[in-house]
């Protein structure tokens, strides 16, 4: 979650200006368009250091995954609302998550529809959640919505943590690589150094740069710390920004092999998401905005939302995603097909599970391809300080020789 600073003017013309937490700059401006303000001013507040907030609302996807299955489950037994409710309080493990079921069921109780007694409760159910419970309650199909739902939750998890684990192994990897120079720059270089102070002479080139670095991390580690704090809240503060989101996200997503990795995860969630949302009876342009807001990458949520505009204007899904540049071709095909056959939702879904078996196989090759690429610059950088410690001792070798 970000804060942003806003002003803008109300209806009647009167200033107002006040402080705004939601996760991205789109939801603060569609929060606020809700209140009726006219938006002049958003920014991210820079007051500070924002610090991530580790835990979130307390409730994992498993979690909800889980509710929302018994859920399902309950209803579909004929079990009514609050006692469902009521049951699933009682039985889950997270205090937390009692203490929202609880409420949920308190609203539900006073005459409330489910859709908006979960509204009031944001952090723990998203806008996709809620617009989906909506449509199972006009429909009179909730069960069968919070069973689709329930299985959205649990593939787009399992996605997630694929592509979770194609960004851990080279940065585990990365992370002992560094740990294991900083090592070696702070505890055995400084003993060849002071050979080499005694020894005189003028030391290789290759020698000196290996010097001054350990020189930095016994003596000045604290000025490098504060160094990479400074570009760490920097980038923070950068990325919080439009133009820093858009740079950064498309610059993830054209990076090599791991870029792949990203845009396939993408397109699978945005497909899965956008079929799942039309298939419970979600309005397409609802749809695409709750899908362009969890989607993740700047680039392909404006795309979306590029598409929702289309749309709005009578033309289709498919030509701005197209346009975009960003999606790939197979993509806006089968979705320009499913446009005019009418079946959409399903053509979703099938691009949504070729591309998750298709982040399965780009993990897989990340892997292989990271593996030996990590060894190789490991070993060279602990080749390359040993050889640059090396070679005055040749020197002193070939002097010592020479004088014999």
């Amino acid at each position: 979650m970000a804060v942003f600073v806003w002003k803008g003017r109300t209806l009647a013309g009167e200033a107002q200006t006040g402080e705004i937490e939601v996760g991205r700059q789109d939801e603060a401006l569609e929060l606020l368009r809700k209140k009726r303000i006219l938006v002049t001013s958003l920014r991210p507040k820079t007051g500070g250091v924002s610090m991530p907030k580790f835990g979130g609302s307390g409730v994992s996807t498993k979690d909800l995954a889980i509710f929302t299955r018994q859920f399902a489950t309950m209803i579909s037994a004929g079990l009514p609302l609050v006692q469902c409710l009521d049951i699933l309080a009682k039985q889950t493990s997270r205090p937390s998550f009692a203490k929202v079921i609880t409420e949920t069921t308190r609203e539900v109780e006073a005459g409330s529809t489910l859709s908006d007694a979960l509204g009031k409760h944001r952090a723990v159910f998203d806008d996709l959640f809620r617009n989906m419970v909506a449509a199972g309650e006009a429909g009179g199909v909730l069960d069968e919505i919070l069973m689709r739902l329930a299985t959205y939750i649990e593939k787009a998890d399992a996605l997630k943590r694929k592509v979770q684990s194609a960004l851990v192994y080279p940065a585990v990897v990365l992370t002992v690589a560094m740990g294991a120079t900083s090592f070696m720059l702070i505890f055995i270089i400084p003993t060849f150094a002071k050979m080499f102070t005694d020894f005189g002479g003028e030391l290789p080139l290759p020698t000196k740069i290996v010097l001054v670095m350990s020189d930095i991390l016994v003596h000045w580690w604290w000025a490098a710390l504060l160094a990479m704090i400074a570009a760490a809240i920097m980038f923070q503060r950068y990325y919080a920004t439009e133009v820093g989101q858009r740079q950064v996200d498309g610059f993830m997503i054209r990076m090599p092999v791991l870029g792949d990795v990203l845009l396939k995860g993408a397109v699978a969630r945005f497909t899965r998401t956008l079929g799942t949302l039309i298939a419970s009876g979600v309005p397409i342009l609802g749809g695409l905005e709750i899908t362009a807001r969890t989607a993740g990458n700047r680039v392909i949520s404006e795309a979306i939302m590029s598409a929702r505009a289309s749309i709005r204007e009578g033309e289709t899904v498919s030509a701005p995603l197209k346009a975009s540049g960003v999606f790939p071709p197979m993509v806006t095909q089968m979705i320009a097909v499913g446009e005019q056959t009418g079946a959409l939702d399903e053509m979703l879904t099938k691009i949504a599970v070729f591309y998750e078996a298709e982040v399965d196989t780009a993990v897989d090759t990340l892997t292989s391809i990271i593996e030996p690429v990590m060894i190789v610059i490991m070993g060279g950088i602990v080749g390359g300080m040993v050889v640059a410690m090396y070679l005055p001792m040749f020197k002193l070798i070939s002097v010592v020789a020479g004088g014999d």
